[in-house]
Formats: C-alpha cells, structure tokens, sequence
C-alpha cells in the first residue's frame, strides 16, 4: 500500500482566446477522461511560483511570466483506484514564447518519462460538463 500523505501542488492557468492549456489523463479504473492544468509538486523551500515555473520548464521546455497567485484549493479525490489529497496553489501566468499560443498542442513529459497529451481548451466547454475540469473548483475559481 501506498504511504498516504497530503501532497502540495502548484498549477498554472495560461489563456488564449477563451481557451485554457490542460492535459487529458484518463482514469481506466473510471472509464473516465478528465483535464487538469499542467503543474506539479511543490519541493521543499521552494515557493508555489517557483514550483510552477519549474515543472513548466520541466514538462514543456518552456518559460514563463506574468505569475499572479488566483487561489487555493483542498482535493480530496480517488483517481486510478488510488485515494489523493491535495493542497492545490493556484496560478495565473504566460508563456515568455507567443509560438506556444499558435499550436493546437504541445508535447509535454513526466518525471518518468510519460508523454502526456497537452491541448488548449475552451473555457466554456468545461462549465457545460461539470467533473471534466480537475480540481472541480476550478471551474469558479478561473471565471
């Protein structure tokens, strides 16, 4: 089993034309897609932005700016069979690049090598199907 354990995170909501930047995982245990914003771990001594601009280099090769803190959120989730809980900062910010804005998607990579599917998607598109958007909250918290 697992060690269980409250893990901090940090996300980022970039924005273009109405769209936000997440990722799609799918849970196989649910049979259900879902969508997150790109993100991760917050290491020791290290600040929630910091964190951000960390695993934005590390996922996606890219820098980025403009870092407004928007929130925070508690999760208490079950995603592949496994229970989670975290404390989710949340982030406004750019990408220093305007190239990333013209692709449709980006390549993106995980600590463990995953390549993880990356897309820009409307807004809208998650207030019209409730539980797609990860952690749910955010669908207020990002307007």
């Amino acid at each position: 089993m697992k060690k269980q354990r409250i893990r901090p995170i940090a996300i980022g909501i970039f924005e273009n034309e109405g769209r936000i930047l997440v990722f799609e995982g799918y849970d196989a245990v649910e049979g259900e897609y879902f969508y997150r914003p790109l993100g991760g771990g917050i290491e020791f001594g290290e600040t929630g932005a910091q964190a951000l601009a960390r695993e934005m280099r590390e996922e996606t090769g890219e820098e980025i700016k403009d870092v407004a803190f928007l929130g925070m959120i508690e999760s208490i989730f079950t995603c592949y069979g496994d229970p989670g809980h975290e404390i989710v900062l949340v982030y406004r910010a750019a990408f220093c690049s305007d190239e990333v804005y013209l692709r449709e998607e980006l390549t993106a990579g995980e600590d463990d090598g995953t390549v993880i599917r990356v897309r820009w998607m409307e807004k809208e598109w998650f207030r019209d199907h409730p539980g797609m958007l990860v952690p749910e909250e955010l669908v207020g918290l990002i307007g």
